[in-house]
């Protein structure tokens, strides 16, 4: 019954100070103490009882109250610093003054006129050097200081008891670093208690960094988020212990354990929801890069550099690129290891932001991307990414899951150990919605990417060129592919080459162009161990002939596009294809249950602005008129792939007449298979050209560049190997494909096919686009993924839209 009343005097207390007109004295601290006293003790009550409506109302009718509660609470924590936070009584003071300031800080972001609020020097009691320090400062200063407090946050190394405490200003936190492993050796003892703590200061901080969602996507370096340029600059004397802290508590976090089934449900995990806070910390502190930044008008002074970045890019010892990438890839496989007893074990679901992490960490720190790649742990990486895609390709509200992923694999993809690495044999240890099949991590790769683009939902259509982009950078190292993976990409062929698909838009021949460069370098670097593609390619080999044959009178230009509307991509399924087995114990991919919240995003850019075309043949000086800078090849935005082959066909072709090359910002936004913005939201137009009341197939254009198609090689090739095999089933009666396979691996085109033409990888390249999208979605993930309590629910945030599915 206390209980009952204490949070009655707590709500009588939150009325007084909406319903009064008059502003309550700031020396009342009868009233004020209120707020912080031991009458609440979670965080959720704190939800509860000051609901979001009064928040507004005290923001509108008595502002002088709200700023007054707004620094009484920053003044508790400043106070409970200088005092070494010492006693139980302070300990959940300051708990309760950060669940306050968690809960009131999104609804003084959401009014521009309060924005600047905390950034305002407040009248202090102190000395007069107080009052030049911004109110912001002081809180971020005071959690900073109270994450390393011992006995609060973390464990004393001192005899125990509040005489004996340190000051806690002057502390040396480098001795407190949460968690072993990168720049620290000691593991200290673990107590759910100090998890806890950290949990409820990191989630405050959190909030104070949110700032950024109620603004719409602006240059970070233009227009920077003070309270992360503070925490992260040199003036945040914990910057150093902090970082290590959150990275090494994500890290080393073991999610099962000693493996014992079902601890999960008899025992409290405290530390999965500190490594989740931590892990958000750290992603939306390393997306602050400010190394570019200008001052604005009216600033003085330049954003200092960020100083996580700074230490993250440093990392260079194999033994702490091993500890982040085993923690890393033991977190991403853990929702998806299969155990013979149904739910035993702990499921983590931070995936999507150790996607933002590792891609934070490949991008800051290249001697980490180079280590991933030097063994067969990429492909750790790769198979939970390939699970995710492949799940979450019919679902709506994970379309930014997709992106991410897919925009890792463009990254690996690049370096060509990544495909070497494809080679290894992939053993089925989860279960997925594909076919099955015998092979390599290169075939799961294909096989998945097959699965996408044909049964994936339509918003995934802008990502076809970042998906074959893929392919294209990994074929040359390919060395089998099975005949599973073979047939896929075949049918891919097949389903982009029919002639409404062609004419239906101004772009989709690019799909084409970058399938030909796929089976060019197959054929050309790696014959030998793909007879099961070679053969496939003879057995379709009618697809390239209608390629090569494409009409482009007017007539049938204007006929396959009446057929436009009763085809689909997906259902133009091979004539061939038989009924697949998928794997055992795999569940068909979903929709979203209607209902789901989902966030909307930015546009993506063209695969030809987040790309640039690298020779993989050291010191080749390229044949090709592509201007070279430093032996990196500028490439034309969306222009199709050069063609490969000899003669005149190796020299790079201008863009398709037809096809604008530089496009305005407004044209651009209207290319095919593309996304069309709705105050940021992301829907995807059908494969017709949106423009397409002012663009029209005509025969000029499609000879324009059927005329380029890269089919020498494949031509040479059916020219030479179609009549051989036919000569071998008449001569032997062969009618088991098994023989003709075993034929074509001991055949050999060696000086038969034209000469192989440079391998050309498209290679990521950072820029603005793709900058911010990453930043709305992981905003976008980290608004989704705080339900409890549920910080910035129905509130107005501007950087992105919540819908429901």
């Amino acid at each position: 019954m206390g209980n009952v009343d204490t949070k009655l005097n707590f709500r009588k207390a939150v009325v007084q100070l909406t319903s009064k007109s008059e502003p309550i004295d700031a020396n009342d601290d009868t009233f004020w103490e209120q707020f912080w006293s031991e009458n609440v003790t979670n965080v959720q009550d704190i939800f509860t009882l000051v609901p979001a409506t009064e928040i507004r109302t005290l923001r509108e009718d008595a502002p002088s109250n709200l700023a007054t509660l707004c620094y009484k609470a920053v003044e508790k924590l400043v106070k409970a610093v200088d005092s070494s936070c010492r006693t139980q009584h302070e300990q959940q003071t300051v708990l309760n003054c950060a669940r306050l300031l968690t809960r009131i800080l999104p609804y003084i972001f959401e009014d521009p006129e309060w924005r600047g609020f905390f950034w305002s020097s407040l009248p202090s009691q102190g000395d007069d050097e107080d009052e030049s320090i911004p109110l912001a400062q002081s809180l971020l200063n005071a959690v900073c200081d109270l994450l390393f407090c011992p006995d609060f946050t973390v464990v004393s190394s001192r005899k125990s008891g509040p005489d004996k405490a340190e000051e806690l200003s002057a502390i040396d936190s480098c001795e407190y670093i949460w968690e072993a492993g990168v720049g620290f050796a000691h593991s200290p003892p673990r107590s759910p208690v100090l998890d806890s703590n950290r949990t409820e200061l990191l989630k405050l901080l959190m909030t104070c960094f949110s700032e950024t969602m109620y603004q719409p996507p602006t240059d970070i370096a233009q227009n920077p988020n003070k309270w992360i340029a503070h925490l992260t600059s040199s003036e945040n004397r914990h910057a150093l212990p902090m970082f290590t802290s959150l990275l090494n508590t994500v890290c080393a976090y073991d999610p099962v354990g000693l493996g014992v089934p079902y601890n999960h449900l008899i025992f409290n995990d405290s530390l999965e929801p500190l490594v989740e806070a931590a892990l958000q910390i750290l992603i939306v502190t390393l997306d602050h890069d400010t190394s570019s930044s200008t001052p604005s008008e009216g600033e003085d002074s330049v954003v200092p550099d960020n100083l996580f970045i700074n230490y993250l890019s440093r990392i260079h010892r194999d033994e702490d690129f091993e500890f982040i990438l085993t923690g890393v890839t033991r977190l991403l496989n853990n929702p998806l290891v299969q155990t013979y007893l149904p739910n035993s074990t702990k499921k983590v679901h931070f995936h999507q932001e150790l996607l933002v992490f590792f891609w934070k960490m490949c991008d800051y720190n290249k001697k980490f991307l180079y280590f991933v790649l030097k063994s067969s742990d990429v492909l750790e990486v790769l198979v939970p990414i390939l699970y995710h895609l492949n799940d979450s390709r019919a679902d709506q509200s994970r379309v930014g899951l997709m992106h991410i992923g897919v925009f890792i694999l463009l990254l690996l993809s690049g370096e060509r150990n990544f495909g070497v690495r494809l080679n290894k044999p992939y053993t089925a240890t989860i279960p997925m919605d594909i076919p099955v099949f015998t092979g390599t991590h290169a075939d799961l790769l294909i096989i998945v990417f097959h699965k996408i683009i044909t049964t994936g939902h339509q918003r995934l259509q802008p990502l076809f060129d970042c998906l074959l982009t893929i392919l294209v950078n990994v074929s040359p190292y390919l060395k089998t592919l099975s005949m599973v993976a073979s047939t896929k990409l075949l049918h891919l062929l097949e389903a982009f080459s029919t002639p409404w698909f062609l004419f239906s838009s101004s772009t989709n021949h690019h799909l084409v162009f970058f399938l030909l460069e796929i089976f060019n370098n197959i054929i050309q670097y790696q014959f030998d161990g793909n007879s099961n593609l070679v053969y496939t390619i003879i057995r379709k080999r009618q697809v390239f002939h209608s390629l090569a044959n494409l009409p482009s009178d007017y007539g049938t230009i204007a006929k396959s596009l009446n057929k436009r509307s009763k085809s689909r991509l997906s259902n133009s399924t091979s004539h061939e294809n038989v009924a697949e087995i998928a794997m055992e114990g795999s569940h068909p991919a979903l929709p979203a249950e209607p209902g789901t919240l989902k966030a909307t995003l930015p546009d993506t850019p063209m695969i030809g602005q987040m790309t640039e075309k690298e020779s993989a043949h050291p010191g080749y000086q390229q044949n090709e008129q592509l201007p070279l800078t430093n032996g990196i090849a500028t490439i034309n935005l969306n222009a199709p792939p050069p063609s490969q082959g000899n003669g005149d066909e190796g020299t790079p072709k201008a863009e398709p007449e037809g096809t604008k090359l530089s496009r305005s910002p407004s044209e651009a936004s209207n290319f095919s298979r593309q996304s069309v913005a709705t105050r940021n939201s992301l829907r995807v137009s059908a494969s017709v050209d949106k423009t397409s009341n002012q663009w029209t197939p005509t025969g000029e254009w499609v000879h324009s560049w059927k005329s380029k198609l890269p089919l020498q090689t494949i031509m040479r090739l059916l020219q030479v190997l179609v009549p051989q095999v036919e000569k071998i089933c008449i001569d032997k009666g062969l009618t088991d494909e098994s023989e003709i396979l075993k034929f074509l691996q001991h055949g050999t085109l060696v000086g038969l096919l034209p000469v192989p033409h440079p391998i050309l990888i498209r290679k990521y390249q950072a820029n603005s686009g793709t900058t911010t999208w990453f930043r709305t979605y992981m905003w976008g993930v980290i608004y989704l993924r705080n339900v409890d309590p549920p910080i910035w629910y129905d509130t107005d945030v501007k950087l992105f839209e919540i819908q429901r599915i």
